[in-house]
């Protein structure tokens, strides 16, 4: 099929094209990774090849020299197959701390053990190959289209006989894991399929599941957790290793997919997020489906700390910004990125995050939630938008008869029983007070994540019930310990560098150092001094602040 101009110009490629190389040459130049995969598989050559070299020689010959992202994780020629291959590795390294079938008798284990090992690392290996078809447009030198759903790119290549391909990337790609099901065929034989599937009905469905990103609410997916877990550690480890990456970071490439699984977990099985119940995280009304925030975050972060995932965010205002991103929140407004709701249950005003569709959180939960008679945004000095509530009836006694004439009609309850005295009517009940003002940190966009995190998780200990606190208040801003970068596994020149890039030090002395010493529970420590303009809940007032300057 040969691209209308129109669409080439769409798609133009932007660099020099990919030199065509064989499967050998590919697997020649990672021999480092496939040695440790024969090591961990742990079987002698002849099976090893046949078991898992097979698999890997189908998955090079359908990705060949294809990137994983454009200018993130994995960005380099190759990139793609290289994350297969480590994301499969560490998915099969850590099958050997699990136990499948644990319901099942020894003879059985005995028989699938193998065949979970040899699931999970395909899983591991093709759990990112659904980018093939969501993100990638691959062109010959005539413009004529390789389609991912009918052959390997190795395949195409050889039969249309050219020596270099071009790559150019779908604009807005949506990340759709479920497109891996389609290129699963080129990578996974019918024969290997059969052998995993004899004598069981659940281990090609968990296969299918993680490939897919379905969840499995039945039935816990150890396969898939194991690749989840791989796949982080995976990224994190190539983000880490590229340094040149650190003030401007790649938002919502990776991490929109854990949160948004962990938003649907919380959802499925926390009673504290049943929609619309007393003292619920969710909330779901005429205007839209809210969760308060940021008590989410805490158990967002629970559940992904539990499920030991590394480069995960920590702080609620990173998790913010990576799901405002992906757009799976919605901001009120460019200055207010949370909302302000009056759930029924509530004494008082609460902050939210708002979901751009309710589908989002309530995927699989079958029937979804029905949204409240209501509208929940409050803003300040507003009334209650909704109707009041019917006053309680009294139940009758036995044998009285019940008054025919409605309550509310004062006029015809005073006919036959005289004027009675009016009573004073009742002040209005006062509109709902803000919460309590908290302290949170709001650095700017392009500060290094992995500083953001540490520093949030430090300023969060000033607020009531975070434990001992980590920083303190001098009269030039926030002061915090070096200590507490060191104690994150940040190097101190890393973290002053990336928070010095953004302006937020406050320096001791015009043109000295960012350092300073001063007292911290009763011990001289070196430490900085954050700006308190960039921290929410502080009087600055109080502070010798500069005049304000555009930051």
């Amino acid at each position: 099929m040969v691209i209308p101009s129109s669409a080439a110009n769409t798609f133009s490629s932007a660099d020099p094209g990919f030199a065509v190389q064989t499967v050998d040459e590919m697997l020649a130049a990672n021999a480092d990774i496939i040695a440790r995969i024969k090591l961990c598989y742990g079987a002698d050559r002849e099976s090893f090849e046949s078991d898992v070299l097979a698999l890997i020689h189908r998955y090079a010959a359908y990705v060949h020299l294809l990137p994983a992202t454009a200018d993130n994780y994995f960005s380099a020629p190759g990139g793609l197959l290289r994350l297969g291959l480590e994301a499969g590795f560490f998915s099969l390294q850590g099958t050997d701390a699990h136990i499948f079938s644990g319901r099942s008798t020894i003879s059985t284990r005995r028989l699938l053990e193998p065949r979970w090992r040899h699931a999970t690392f395909i899983a591991g290996l093709c759990c990112e190959v659904h980018r093939v078809l969501s993100h990638i447009i691959v062109t010959d030198a005539s413009g004529e289209m390789w389609s991912g759903y009918v052959q390997p790119l190795t395949a195409w290549l050889e039969a249309r006989g050219t020596a270099r391909y071009f790559l150019s990337w779908r604009p807005q790609a949506v990340e759709t894991r479920s497109l891996g099901v389609f290129a699963l065929p080129h990578v996974v034989s019918p024969e290997v399929l059969h052998y995993l599937s004899e004598d069981n009905a659940i281990i090609v469905q968990h296969l299918m599941a993680s490939i897919g990103g379905m969840p499995v609410y039945r039935d816990h997916n150890v396969l898939d957790n194991l690749v989840r877990r791989s796949l982080a550690l995976v990224i994190d480890r190539n983000l880490t290793a590229n340094a040149d990456r650190y003030g401007s970071p790649q938002f919502g490439s990776h991490l929109e997919r854990y949160l948004v699984d962990a938003l649907r977990r919380l959802a499925n099985s926390n009673s504290a997020w049943v929609c619309n119940h007393d003292k619920s995280r969710v909330w779901f009304g005429q205007d839209g489906l809210f969760l308060l925030w940021p008590n989410a975050a805490d158990d967002i972060r629970k559940l992904l700390e539990a499920d030991q995932l590394p480069g995960i965010p920590k702080a609620a205002e990173t998790m913010l910004e990576v799901l405002l991103a992906a757009e799976v929140f919605e901001a009120q407004d460019a200055a207010h990125p949370t909302w302000t709701i009056y759930p029924p249950s509530a004494k008082t005003v609460l902050e939210a995050v708002k979901l751009t569709s309710s589908a989002i959180l309530f995927a699989g939960i079958d029937p979804s939630p029905a949204a409240l008679e209501m509208k929940l945004v409050r803003r300040a000095g507003e009334t209650d938008p909704s109707p009041p509530p019917a006053p309680p009836q009294r139940p009758a006694r036995a044998g009285e008869q019940l008054s025919l004439i409605p309550s509310g009609d004062s006029s015809s309850a005073t006919k036959s029983g005289g004027e009675r005295p009016q009573k004073p009517t009742p002040p209005e009940a006062p509109a709902p007070t803000a919460l309590r003002l908290s302290f949170t940190l709001e650095a700017p966009m392009r500060l290094n994540p992995v500083v953001r995190d540490a520093l949030g998780a430090v300023i969060h200990t000033l607020n009531e019930g975070a434990g001992p606190a980590q920083g303190r208040t001098v009269s030039q801003g926030f002061f915090v310990p070096i200590s507490e970068f060191e104690r994150r596994g940040l190097q101190p020149s890393m973290a002053l560098r990336a928070l010095a890039d953004v302006g937020m030090l406050v320096p001791a002395q015009p043109d000295g150092p960012p350092t300073l010493t001063r007292d911290f529970n009763g011990t001289p420590t070196v430490g900085i001094v954050i700006d308190p303009r960039f921290i929410a809940g502080f009087d600055l007032a109080g502070f010798s602040v500069q005049d304000a300057e555009d930051h």
